[in-house]
């Protein structure tokens, strides 16, 4: 953390540890399969704890997460992009202001070339949505939690896993109002009012939940109307979709999650909640655990609980939330439930595996 003036005043700034992110951002864009596990090393602790989404999920230093994730994504991914809309630091909440997190969120734009995960390689653009959370400490990343929508990737391939979904699919645009990269040091006071702006919203949700039944969806409208700007955009993930407005949030993400997914509904809190600026996010391991009771994205009602792990960010505007972008483990909340859908679609096309684009000469 730095320290910087402003009105006289003491500004606790992250400079420092944006430039170590940004520093390992550059890195990356230049690794390849053969060289990621040196290129991360260079920025990671020893013991560094990386969080990832089914089938990654936890992996302990450099050369583990090498092997686990970037080696295969960079040997069927080429011309590899980072397209960041968000970009921000702050304290996290969670541990009392103590440890210092940066988060970046957007999409990795590649070439499709070879088969990833059993997913059928395109030879056209991916887009793959990302989310970033790292913690910096000494100069370094002790740890991180990334998510992608995986899910997403298989819609753009043309094998899509899921039932017809109750919201929008897109290539998910940046902020409305486009200030989302804080390279630069921001106004303190802009983070804290984005930070109290998540916390009304999470406390407000607690007393709603039994509004939430579509019975009483005009009171639940008016429930988030306190905390939400009426022209919300949430930014679901592939399987759920995007929508637009707390009516349409309402009916088309909130009434079927609730109506399905109501059973033994359990909060068990988040690794890491901060702001900057006007935007703001948390994520959890696992946030949530629920039940299917059955008719939630086709499945039928699950033998018992599972663990759901979520990323929100938020963009506060005069003082209540104005969109939501949201990553779900839907891929690991299935497994949990017995459906393995790679392991599914991999099955039911085992010559995925042998496929590749060849890339016409350069």
């Amino acid at each position: 953390m730095d320290q910087s003036q402003k009105n006289g005043f003491a500004m606790t700034t992250f400079q420092t540890e944006k430039a170590v992110v940004r520093a390992y951002h550059a890195d990356l864009a230049t690794a390849t399969s053969d060289t990621v596990a040196e290129t991360l090393a260079r920025h990671t602790d020893a013991s560094w704890h990386w969080r990832g989404m089914h089938p990654f999920h936890e992996q302990h230093g450099a050369a583990a997460v090498a092997q686990a994730f970037w080696e295969p994504f960079l040997t069927a991914m080429s011309r590899v992009q980072r397209r960041p809309d968000i970009f921000m630091a702050g304290l996290n909440e969670i541990d009392g202001f103590s440890s210092v997190w940066v988060v970046s969120m957007g999409h990795l734009m590649c070439l499709f070339d070879r088969p990833w995960l059993g997913i059928r390689p395109t030879g056209k653009i991916a887009m793959l949505r990302y989310v970033e959370f790292h913690r910096v400490e000494g100069g370094r990343i002790t740890a991180t939690a990334q998510f992608f929508d995986i899910p997403h990737l298989m819609i753009q391939a043309g094998q899509d896993p899921f039932p017809p979904a109750t919201g929008a699919h897109l290539i998910q645009p940046g902020p409305m109002t486009h200030e989302g990269l804080m390279w630069d040091a921001q106004d303190a006071a802009l983070g804290t009012a984005t930070l109290a702006a998540i916390n009304a919203m999470i406390n407000d949700m607690g007393s709603s939940r039994e509004q939430r039944s579509a019975g009483k969806r005009t009171a639940y409208e008016s429930h988030l109307a306190r905390t939400w700007h009426d022209d919300m955009i949430w930014w679901g993930p592939a399987g759920i979709g995007a929508t637009f407005s707390i009516q349409r949030y309402t009916r088309q993400h909130a009434g079927p999650f609730n109506a399905h997914l109501s059973e033994g509904y359990r909060f068990n809190g988040h690794l890491c909640r901060m702001a900057e600026g006007h935007f703001g996010g948390f994520f959890g391991w696992a946030n949530l655990t629920l039940r299917n009771n059955g008719g939630y994205m086709g499945m039928t009602a699950s033998p018992g609980m599972a663990d759901m792990r979520v990323v929100d960010l938020y963009r506060e505007q005069d003082g209540k939330l104005a969109e939501n972008w949201i990553f779900i483990d839907i891929l690991h909340y299935l497994n949990l439930q017995g459906l393995d859908v790679l392991g599914r679609m991999a099955s039911l096309d085992p010559a995925v595996q042998a496929d590749s684009w060849d890339p016409p000469t350069r």
